[in-house]
């Protein structure tokens, strides 16, 4: 009796493991089309059996297949609706072609700049603030003497450590001035609580100003959020530009805008040239055009980097590993040209210099020379470019040229500075304001003028054929040297150049002046003496 008893309870277990473990027609009918899987690690009742409907391994979420998906997943900043941020977009949704226009400028930086955003923790909206900054061109420059993509102002992008000199404008070194504006961006952000739209307000127009904004309402007992604050036209306008854009691109099928495929991958490679490197052998070594090389390098004024550093440059990613090897191959001693150079009598440095289109400082560093003195004779050893200067077509020289080449309406006129120029007294006797002169030649208005430089000026109207000649400016005159005279005290008397003075009278300067010679001088009675 026991033992049937023993055998009745096993097959009576057996049997209701079957109905927990082996699931019915119907059961499997109600799974796949309830879709309903079993919790991990519970017993399910009779009635509640159910069963993974997907048994294969955990979906490995894939790669985003573009820059844009990337981007779209780390935005941060809340999607506000605003009639600043409604306008804005209005106005970006007139004008499709200027999208199209800004992501193809974006392309060779966005991946870049998303990494180094998404590295940070940062809202991927800052990613794109280069377009309300300067449209995403890297030589842009503004009247307010902001520069580069992020619009760096001098004395900002000083206090931050960038770099900027004759050779070498870290404000529009891609690599160098994303990494400072994101780094102030993140202050900013500290600095106002983690309010982002704060500190892109600050961005713009300063901590102070929005501080002082804050500030005002305090006292009046009103909201100090950014909506709230009475901040100047531009940053009203500016957070909301920002804001519109990111929106726009976020939804481009809604409002019909199409976004250009930028991949997710590095679109540049950062290397090390170790030392000054001639751009156009750059250019030769990665097997691109000159062009291509200074839009990814554009902090570079100049034929070359510049001899005190950064020793960096950004290579296409498919033509980095080509320029390694060449890079690898080339002596430091063959990465510029180098011209022996005669000191004739009367010259200076700063003449030798701009005669070879090199800064004074390279002169000097590379004769060991550490004061101004130097002998006439004397050798000096000076770096130089290896093709014609035209040949560096993205230069601040050849870009500046190129701007004068420009058509505009009415008389071109070429002014070269003197000793002594000012903006304001070339704008004055021209008839035009310092803002119109510094546009036309690519300068803020208190930039500093350089002897020799070529400025453009453009007159209304054209000279009519039978209207009365214009009075020549320039008179003829004769100087009596003088004890203690140089060519240089007589060239700033006359607010000439001394290249000028010896071409006006190359028979009568020899090695030396003399008291007593006479020297003939073109002078511009428009302009004072001195």
């Amino acid at each position: 009796m026991k033992k049937t008893t023993k055998s009745l309870l096993v097959i009576s277990l057996a049997l209701l493991g079957g109905c927990v473990l082996t699931p019915t027609d119907n059961a499997t009918d109600e799974i796949h089309t309830k879709r309903t899987p079993t919790p991990i690690g519970k017993i399910a009742l009779k009635s509640e059996i159910k069963l993974p409907t997907d048994l294969s391994s955990p979906k490995i979420e894939q790669p985003p297949k573009n820059v844009w998906e990337r981007l779209f997943k780390s935005y941060k900043l809340s999607d506000i609706d605003h009639t600043r941020v409604e306008q804005e977009r209005n106005w970006y949704l007139k004008h499709p072609t200027y999208l199209k226009r800004v992501q193809k400028r974006a392309e060779p930086y966005l991946y870049f700049i998303a990494t180094e955003t998404e590295q940070r923790n940062l809202p991927a909206e800052l990613a794109l603030l280069p377009i309300v900054e300067s449209a995403f061109q890297p030589f842009a420059y503004s009247h307010g003497r902001a520069a580069g993509l992020w619009q760096f102002i001098p004395s900002t992008a000083r206090g931050f450590g960038l770099k900027q000199n004759w050779w070498y404008d870290g404000r529009r070194d891609v690599y160098a001035s994303t990494q400072t504006a994101l780094g102030y961006l993140e202050r900013l952000n500290k600095r106002f609580s983690g309010d982002w739209l704060l500190a892109l307000a600050a961005y713009n127009s300063g901590g102070g100003t929005v501080s002082k904004a804050i500030r005002k309402n305090k006292k009046r007992n009103r909201p100090t959020d950014y909506w709230s604050l009475d901040l100047p036209k531009e940053t009203r306008s500016y957070v909301p530009k920002l804001l519109a854009i990111a929106s726009i691109f976020a939804n481009a099928d809604k409002y019909g805008i199409e976004l250009i495929d930028i991949p997710n991958r590095p679109q540049f490679t950062v290397i090390d040239t170790e030392s000054q490197l001639d751009l156009a052998l750059a250019a030769e070594m990665a097997e691109i055009p000159i062009e291509a090389l200074y839009k990814l390098n554009p902090g570079f004024n100049r034929w070359s980097t510049d001899p005190d550093g950064p020793h960096r440059l950004l290579i296409p990613q498919d033509k980095s590993e080509l320029f390694k090897e060449k890079l690898a191959q080339l002596p430091p001693s063959q990465r510029v040209k180098w011209t022996r150079h005669r000191i004739r009598q009367g010259e200076t440095l700063g003449h030798i210099a701009n005669r070879y289109n090199t800064s004074l400082a390279a002169v000097k560093r590379v004769n060991n020379i550490s004061g101004h003195s130097i002998r006439a004779g004397k050798y000096l050893l000076i770096p130089t470019s290896t093709q014609n200067l035209a040949h560096y077509s993205l230069s601040q020289a050849q870009r500046n040229l190129a701007k004068l080449s420009a058509k505009r309406k009415g008389q071109k006129r070429i002014h070269t500075v003197k000793a002594g120029d000012t903006l304001w007294d070339i704008a004055r006797s021209h008839s035009v304001s310092t803002r119109q002169l510094a546009s036309w030649n690519n300068m803020a208005p208190r930039d500093t003028l350089k002897l020799g430089q070529k400025l453009a000026i453009w007159t209304k109207g054209s000279r009519h054929k039978n209207s009365a000649s214009p009075i020549n400016p320039f008179k003829s005159v004769n100087y009596t040297v003088r004890s203690g005279d140089s060519l240089y005290l007589i060239a700033r008397k006359f607010n000439v150049s001394i290249p000028e003075l010896r071409k006006w009278n190359r028979k009568r300067i020899g090695k030396y002046l003399k008291p007593g010679q006479r020297l003939r001088v073109n002078v511009d009675i428009t302009k004072p003496t001195v």
